[in-house]
């Protein structure tokens, strides 16, 4: 005999609740919910900003471009707070949270994005500068973040952490080096993070991407605009919306309900294979 799960559901009587699909059930009011983004100027940041905004969400959104950040906030209006930030200086993060206007101070979700890829040679030609910043951002930025934002999502009753790995911390490619380093570190540090806060009403995902067409390879190549558009020839990547609706996905579920880990790619990229040198 099949095990009924007793889902609760809104509104309805014991006895009726079974006869419902558990797509049913009540997922969380994004109008409850007040976001940080961090790396909002661009990408994942910006679409997630958008994506909250326009469901009744309050988001503030940080980045290090100022005029990107104005440009969103004349788009999206009261909604979204914005604030000029560089993950990298936890006094600078310290300081934000302590001084967020009245409407945005009860932070429940954080959404961990800043982040970047710098050249993609092997280890022995590539500038070791570029391999710091990847470090100081993507590890460094991502524990400044959330050290200084946890204990507040605590204290007023959980929360939801959200970090941005990548199938990078995963499988391995040549070039990927530091880079794919860092996002296994995101990754591992986003399930030590779940286990920390075991009890505390805090849920932990790490969102872990393919290939997304966003500034990510102008980045990574350092404006060169020809060598990052032939990232994409010939196939159909994910855009930032489609990463931005699954991170909304995961934070509206019930909050009964943790995604530990979400790794998603376009449908014409799969697995690396092993790199093989042949003789």
């Amino acid at each position: 005999m099949a095990r009924r799960v007793a889902l609760r559901y809104v509104g309805l009587s014991p006895k009726d609740e079974w006869k419902r699909s558990p797509m049913s059930y009540a997922m969380l009011d994004p109008k409850t919910l007040t976001v940080l983004v961090t790396g909002a100027t661009s990408g994942f940041g910006a679409a997630v900003a958008r994506r909250y905004v326009a469901e009744g969400a309050k988001v503030i959104a940080t980045g290090r471009r100022r005029e990107r950040l104005d440009e969103l906030k004349a788009e999206l209006g009261d909604r979204l707070h914005v604030e000029t930030l560089d993950v990298r200086d936890l006094a600078a993060i310290e300081a934000m949270l302590a001084g967020l206007p009245e409407p945005f101070a009860a932070v429940n979700v954080l959404i961990a994005n800043a982040g970047l890829a710098l050249g993609l040679g092997p280890a022995q030609e590539v500038d070791i500068a570029d391999w710091h910043t990847m470090i100081d951002t993507n590890v460094t930025g991502l524990v400044n973040t959330v050290r200084a934002a946890l204990p507040g999502l605590i204290e007023r009753g959980g929360g939801h952490v959200i970090t941005v790995g990548s199938v990078a911390g995963d499988y391995p490619y040549p070039g990927g080096n530091v880079y794919a380093g860092t996002k296994a570190f995101v990754k591992q540090f986003a399930l030590s993070l779940r286990s920390d806060v075991q009890g505390k009403n805090v849920r932990v995902t790490n969102i872990e991407p393919g290939m997304v067409e966003t500034e990510f390879s102008l980045v990574r190549f350092k404006g060169d605009d020809g060598r990052a558009a032939s990232v994409y020839d010939g196939i159909e990547g994910m855009t930032a919306d489609d990463v931005a609706e699954t991170i909304f996905w995961s934070t509206t579920l019930p909050r009964h309900v943790n995604i530990n880990r979400l790794q998603m790619m376009p449908v014409q990229q799969a697995f690396s294979a092993f790199d093989i040198k042949r003789v």
